[in-house]
């Protein structure tokens, strides 16, 4: 009896204990934030408030002070001196299923014989812990997925308890007047409908899943083809709006456009390309409320990629999934038995004249539109369309900002769309967009000011998501594979500046078995920078890679030039804090 009372006294005892430290542990992380006297970027009156304090409490700004700030006692101080916040940015275009990769579209380049779509969604599906933390370090804490397989409803379901993962929308396959052969597979995520009747069940199929919104895929080759489906579409759009879902279309001509506007869309998701807008469609989106997202370099990648023509931006080298960017270079070399006609003639003749005429007509139309809607004050959300071949989740985001900057917008008008449009393009802004009292924490501490310099964004201090700080070099820390890989794509690119940030300040550099033959970044930049000049061919190739700890191990194929056989090397990599400290080539005969 004694034993049995002590043994339950010690169990309350533990008990006890336990309570204690779990109310310790959420009183530390229930303490209040304070960001002290920072530069306040105000997107809803465009305007920057200096010396603010903002307090945040648990998941929500509890208050914003421009003077004499309440400061709780117990709070966590953050000196905001010298830096900027603004809220955390929305990309209202994305797809999931895509990886932006070479393989993610078989519609519009097959290449299942070399590397299988089941293959690339299991890629996809591997790296979706990657494409967050990547979002998040560009400064993205809001992605909206605008179609996509019934999956969809599961990745939102699974990231959205996590902390470091931005905030998720998203909607099922895309109901649509076409579908490509190549997804006319099991879970599809474009999936045609013949008759309203078809496009009403379609919807009410997803509705047990909680969609965000709906997403039509309005094609059409000729006006009587978009009349033809027009009732298609209505149908759509009144069953959504039936269970209170807004509707987002893909229509970029101004025909189908127009239509779909008349037709009572909330969202157009991409741009009006084919023409000038007329002053009607203005005043019908101006009526209606409709939201325009522009998705301005997501169609010229296609050909830039067809064409072995990409411009590597810095981004991309940087922040994009090393992997699947690799795989945008390997049409660069994969036999012509692999490809249709139609892409070894564009492979083969690369960016021509006439090609480069209709991206920039292209591109004229689109920035002009944009121009015309965003001074007309309709609505417009930045979104990149990313996943698309081409254009790279995370790191094409920078990139669509100053596309829109390029079209005319200023830089502040650019961070609206961003944030406080997104947020009201969506029917969130309630609780996001803004940096105002009882709002969502999601916030960017910036050490540079984005109003200056679109490039800033990238000067990210720290990010608070749901109210949780996170320090920039918290969020991405790349594998010793994905640090090599990057390093090669930036090789491939011949960026000198890309290809030195991969690598330690004092390298070095070893040719087997222990002979040094160059030390330290300024050495190779020497060495290197020339190199990348001259060498207009150059390309690497990894055919084999195996990782031991932190070193990695490339059987490398190297082209100088393509008349020549290329160079065989093994290359050893020791990768320390996240760069490379070290190499040992291994050359043969």
């Amino acid at each position: 009896m004694i034993n049995y009372i002590y043994a339950k006294f010690t169990k309350s005892l533990w008990l006890c204990l336990l309570s204690l430290m779990l109310a310790i542990t959420t009183q530390a992380q229930d303490k209040p934030i304070v960001i002290k006297e920072v530069n306040l970027i105000d997107v809803i009156k465009g305007k920057v408030v200096k010396k603010a304090t903002v307090i945040i409490e648990g998941t929500k700004i509890k208050e914003v002070y421009t003077r004499k700030p309440k400061i709780p006692a117990d709070a966590k101080i953050i000196e905001g001196q010298g830096k900027w916040l603004m809220p955390g940015m929305v990309d209202g275009h994305i797809h999931f299923f895509q990886s932006g990769g070479l393989y993610t579209r078989p519609d519009a380049i097959d290449l299942r014989k070399h590397w299988s779509y089941e293959k690339e969604q299991a890629e996809i599906k591997k790296r979706l812990p990657d494409l967050m933390k990547r979002y998040l370090r560009c400064g993205v804490t809001t992605i909206i997925d605008v179609g996509g397989p019934m999956t969809n409803y599961d990745i939102k379901k699974q990231y959205s308890q996590e902390a470091m993962v931005p905030n998720i929308l998203v909607t099922g396959p895309l109901i649509s007047t076409y579908q490509p052969e190549a997804f006319k597979i099991k879970d599809a995520p474009i999936i045609k409908v013949n008759t309203p009747e078809e496009a009403r069940a379609l919807v009410q199929k997803q509705l047990p899943y909680k969609p965000d919104f709906i997403k039509i895929w309005y094609i059409a080759r000729n006006p009587e083809m978009a009349e033809k489906n027009l009732p298609i579409i209505k149908a759509t759009i009144d069953e959504a709006h039936k269970n209170n879902l807004k509707v987002t279309v893909h229509a970029t001509q101004l025909n189908t456009a127009m239509l779909a506007v008349k037709a009572g869309t909330d969202i157009l998701v991409h741009s009006v390309d084919d023409k000038v807008v007329s002053k009607e469609f203005v005043r019908l989106l101006k009526k209606n409320k409709v939201t325009y997202i522009p998705t301005l370099i997501v169609s010229a990648n296609y050909l830039k990629t067809f064409t072995t023509s990409l411009d590597h931006h810095s981004q991309d080298i940087e922040f994009a999934n090393p992997f699947f960017y690799n795989t945008l270079s390997d049409l660069k070399r994969l036999p012509n038995d692999l490809l249709s006609t139609r892409i070894q003639a564009i492979r083969k003749s690369g960016l021509t004249a006439p090609m480069k005429k209709y991206l920039q007509r292209k591109d004229s139309i689109m920035a002009m539109n944009l121009k015309t809607v965003h001074k007309a004050g309709v609505n417009v959300v930045v979104g990149t369309d990313a996943g698309n071949i081409g254009t790279m989740h995370a790191s094409s985001y920078l990139q669509e900002l100053e596309a829109m900057q390029r079209a005319g917008l200023t830089n502040l008008e650019v961070l609206k769309t961003a944030t406080i449009n997104a947020a009201r393009g969506f029917n969130r802004d309630n609780n996001y967009g803004s940096v105002s009292k009882g709002k969502v924490a999601d916030l960017l501490l910036l050490d540079a000011n984005p109003l200056e310099k679109l490039a800033n964004l990238n000067q990210l201090h720290s990010i608070f998501r749901n109210g949780k700080m996170f320090k920039s070099n918290e969020i991405l820390q790349e594998t010793p594979e994905q640090v090599v890989q990057r390093q090669v794509n930036a090789y491939n690119a011949r960026d000198i500046e890309g290809f030195l940030a991969t690598y330690s300040k004092d390298v070095e550099i070893y040719n087997y078995p222990n002979k040094l033959s160059m030390k330290g970044r300024e050495r190779m930049r020497k060495v290197y920078g020339p190199m990348f000049k001259r060498a207009k061919h150059l390309h690497c190739k990894i055919v084999n890679r195996i990782r031991l700890g932190n070193k990695v191990v490339d059987r490398e194929s190297v082209i100088f030039n393509p008349k020549q056989k290329p160079g065989r090397v093994i290359a050893v990599y020791t990768v320390k804090d996240g760069l490379i400290s070290k190499v040992t080539f291994i050359r043969g005969n």
